[in-house]
């Protein structure tokens, strides 16, 4: 049995899993995200890929095969599109021009303005940005948080529903949410998050069938 793509406390991910980690404000999604990027120091072993990397700092953690959405999408609103996607990447140059096209082929939203400065998106096509630039190194495991805050539910749909696809190709997706609805119904399996605690862990379905799973997420 191969080793779980990350570990962390209780939090185990395996190869094509998509997990939900549910919770509200200051529930602790972000705080987690940080200390498996290494953003944070953990008092708790983190376990990317089979390997200890507590010690690591965060640049070692992404080339190892993390990828990171921030919540807010934190793009560089001075740079175009295609300048986002280039500064993103540690290929080397040729494969770097490649999977750049790759991403603008991959969403055509971004390829109909890869010359646009990122201010000048839309906040739907810069969500689609900040995942195209968290994919640009081809990352085994992504960590999506808040993915969905403040967009129209079309650009909501066409968000989730290109995770399914990514998880069958062998990815690892962990997605940090407060609209629970929205992710378990693409996520095989969930966490509720309070207080930085894991307070209640099941299948999405059942999750989903919760009638106290509002009330866990508000730390009732």
């Amino acid at each position: 049995m191969s080793a779980p793509v990350l570990q962390v406390g209780g939090l185990a991910l395996a190869a094509g899993d998509i997990v939900a980690l549910l919770g509200g404000n200051g529930a602790g999604k972000t705080g987690l995200f940080e200390t498996i990027l290494g953003f944070r120091a953990s008092v708790r072993p983190v376990h990317l890929f089979g390997r200890d990397v507590t010690g690591w700092p965060v640049e070692r953690r992404v080339l190892a095969g993390v990828g990171y959405v921030p919540e807010g999408r934190r793009v560089f609103a001075g740079l175009t599109v295609r300048e986002n996607l280039e500064a993103s990447s540690s290929l080397v140059p040729v494969e770097r021009r490649r999977r750049v096209e790759e991403m603008l082929e991959m969403f055509p939203m971004l390829g109909e303005r890869p010359d646009a400065r990122a201010w000048l998106l839309s906040g739907g096509q810069q969500q689609m940005l900040a995942l195209a630039r968290a994919l640009m190194n081809r990352p085994r495991l992504l960590l999506l948080d808040e993915p969905t805050l403040g967009l129209a539910p079309l650009v909501v749909n066409d968000l989730l529903s290109r995770l399914g696809p990514m998880a069958a190709e062998g990815m690892a997706i962990l997605v940090g949410e407060q609209r629970a609805g929205l992710v378990l119904r693409v996520a095989q399996r969930g966490l509720v998050l309070s207080r930085g605690r894991i307070v209640r862990s099941g299948t999405a379905s059942d999750l989903a069938a919760d009638p106290t799973l509002a009330d866990l997420m508000a730390g009732a």
